[in-house]
This record gives structure tokens, sequence and C-alpha cells, in this order.
């Protein structure tokens, strides 16, 4: 019981030492939720592109003060987040100055740090609490914003090359919404066909986030049922 407070104060004394707000991983949820929710609808719209800019900054931001378990995680995390936020921006104004892949790249790396620390807070949990079940579903909706932005890369590199759209509907390329689609179809397994990958990357970038998606649930599932099942075996000890 000790520990597990310790931890959790130290898991907030950074923040709180520079005089900023902590955000926990229900609020990096709702952010993630608004993002998701609102992805297919605004970006059709007029202005709908700084509106999906603003939703993903916000993600981002919350990705960063969700986990600064310490010092040194905070500043990796913001040094990584700048570029990423700065990026989207001056590509949504200025196309000509920043390409696409300067703030994918950049928002590649911070979201796979963001989720590796997810998955440490979840291994290292004592007990399942709603910090940790929040944490489980927002680490694996940002496994498929890693690929999302993995597949908007590879289109860009090697536009028309590296995918194949089977239906006339929509845009053919794998900028925005199409490139989530994709890899939240992927991730989940489910696998309609109507994009196929034709790059030899794209195709292992979809191979590995198939099996990622089936891993992740299964070690997922696992970890929180030994957690469940941990006071109930001391109580039990106890009670004898």
């Amino acid at each position: 019981m000790i520990e597990a407070t310790q931890a959790k104060e130290s898991t907030k004394s950074a923040p709180r030492r520079l005089g900023l707000h902590r955000f926990s991983t229900v609020e990096l949820l709702v952010a993630l939720a608004l993002l998701f929710i609102s992805f297919p609808f605004v970006e059709e719209v007029k202005g709908g592109d700084i509106i999906v800019s603003v939703l993903l900054s916000l993600v981002l931001i919350s990705a960063v003060f969700a986990v600064a378990s310490s010092g040194r995680t905070l500043v990796v995390a913001v040094l990584l987040m700048i570029p990423a936020i700065a990026g989207r921006w001056i590509n949504h104004f200025r196309p000509d100055l920043v390409p696409p892949a300067v703030f994918l790249i950049s928002g590649l790396v911070l979201v796979a740090f963001v989720v590796v620390n997810l998955l440490r807070f979840i291994l290292r949990a004592p007990s399942v609490t709603t910090e940790v079940l929040c944490a489980s579903i927002s680490a694996y909706l940002m496994l498929g914003l890693v690929w999302t932005m993995a597949y908007w890369l590879v289109d860009q590199l090697t536009p028309g090359g590296a995918f194949s759209f089977n239906t006339n509907a929509g845009t053919q390329s794998m900028n925005g919404f199409n490139a989530f689609y994709f890899s939240f179809i992927t991730l989940s397994t489910v696998g309609y066909g109507d994009i196929t990958p034709l790059s030899r990357i794209a195709r292992w970038l979809a191979a590995l986030e198939a099996m990622t998606g089936l891993l992740y649930v299964a070690v997922l599932i696992a970890r929180l049922v030994s957690l469940y099942s941990i006071p109930k075996s001391n109580d039990s000890l106890a009670g004898c």
C-alpha cells in the first residue's frame, strides 16, 4: 500500500515541480475519443483540417502529460511534441515550408514513446484501477495512431505506389482518414479488402500491425486478469 502511494506521488511530482497540471489517462482517453468521433465528419467540412489539427494537438499534449512520471520523461516527451505540433500547424498554413513528412515522423516517434510509457505503467501496476483501464484502452488506440502516421508517411514517400484502392469512392490517397481507417481495420484484423498494400514496406507494416493487435489483446487480458486475481488470493490466504 505504501509503495503504491509512493509510486502515485512520484508519478505526479515532475509536472508539479514545474507548475504544470498532470493529465490523467482518463483525460487522455477523452481527448482520443473526441478525435476519433470527429475525424470522419469534420475532415470534409470547411475548416475541418483546423479542427482535426486542434484535436490532434490536444491528444498529443494530453499524452505527454499523462506519461510524465519523471522530469526526464517529461523533458523528452516535450522535446518530441514540439516539432510534431509545430510541424502540423506550419504545414497547414505553409505547406511549402514544411512537408507532411516532418510532422508525420516526429508525431510517429512521439506517439510510440507515449505507448511504451503507457505499457510500462500497465505492466507495473499493482492492481486494476480506473487509471490502468484507461491507460490500456488509450495505448491500444494510440497504437492505431502509430500505424496511421506510418501509412500516411509511406504514401507521402511513394505516392500512388504503396497502396491500391479497390473502390472508386473517396480520395485515392492515404492522407488523413483513409490512413486512420485502414490502420484500425488492420489492427482489429477485420480487413475488408477495399485498400490493399502493394509495396514491400506497406505490406510489412500491415502484417506487423495485425500481429501487434492480436498480441496486445492477448497479453493485456492476461495481465489484467492476473492483477485482478492477486487481491483475492491475498484475502483468501489472510482468511486461512
